[in-house]
């Protein structure tokens, strides 16, 4: 694949997948892309992942390791399914309170579905917001967790400065996204896959093959695990580490507000 990675200068906010976009313009893309996946979420990232994705984010709140204690809060943003943030609560014995965050109404309508019925109602609350425009106070989460979102916010950099703003001091930055594929072979199968059979699945699952050709776009124009790391510290962040899951396919990158 000749396409090149966008780097911590910068370039995903006027990349839509391999296509160049005009500044503004990526957003209302992304949304109708996940207007269409909502409701297949789960399945648009088992495809991606080949189902891997569950035992990654389990190992992200694993590594988050959510305190048992009333009045931790975790804001989880791109979220709307509310996959990262049950995980959170659970792990904290129901005692945390999660608000999941996401610019996409249909999403957060799943996930508003889904807590009723898993019964986290009171631990859970859903806004319909901007990663690049939070609507909180300075100072208000003791986490901030972000899950295969990242890459679809055109001012990644933007949304890094809003995460720093809103931890607390002493606050944990988590965010686990597709990443660079550090073993050559390895990186061959997974483009062939990516790109040869996610789409044609996503249609004959969905009946549209768009979205799907867009998300495994976006993953190869992402910056690479050491270049992500670079945005993270310039946003403010200390003790910025990174976790490589199978391969490089994913990668958990880890910051802290001191």
């Amino acid at each position: 694949m000749s396409v090149e990675r966008t780097t911590a200068a910068g370039g995903m906010e006027t990349s839509y997948g391999f296509r160049k976009v005009g500044a503004g313009e990526k957003q209302p893309l992304v949304n109708d892309v996940f207007h269409k996946v909502a409701n297949r979420y789960d399945l648009m990232n088992d495809l991606m992942s080949a189902g891997l994705h569950r035992l990654w984010k389990d190992a992200m709140v694993a590594w988050l390791n959510p305190p048992k204690r009333v009045g931790w809060k975790v804001l989880d943003v791109a979220g709307g399914t509310g996959d990262i943030a049950f995980r959170i609560v659970e792990a904290s014995q129901r005692l945390a309170h999660a608000t999941v965050l996401d610019i996409n109404g249909s999403m957060l309508t799943v996930g508003r579905d889904r807590a009723e019925k898993l019964g986290l109602a009171a631990n859970t609350d859903f806004v319909e917001a901007n990663a690049e425009e939070l609507p909180f106070e300075d100072g208000t989460f003791d986490a901030y967790t972000i899950a295969f979102g990242i890459r679809n916010v055109p001012r990644i950099e933007v949304a890094l400065a809003e995460a720093y703003r809103v931890l607390k001091r002493g606050g944990r930055f988590l965010c686990l996204e597709f990443s660079e594929v550090e073993m050559p072979l390895l990186d061959k199968a997974y483009e062939a896959w990516s790109f040869n059979a996610i789409p044609k699945i996503g249609k004959a699952v969905t009946g549209d093959g768009e979205p799907y050709s867009y998300l495994v776009e976006s993953i190869r124009k992402f910056p690479n695990q050491q270049n992500f790391a670079a945005m993270i510290t310039r946003a403010g962040f200390d003790r910025v580490t990174f976790r490589n899951y199978s391969g490089g396919i994913a990668a958990l990158h880890s910051g802290w507000k001191l």
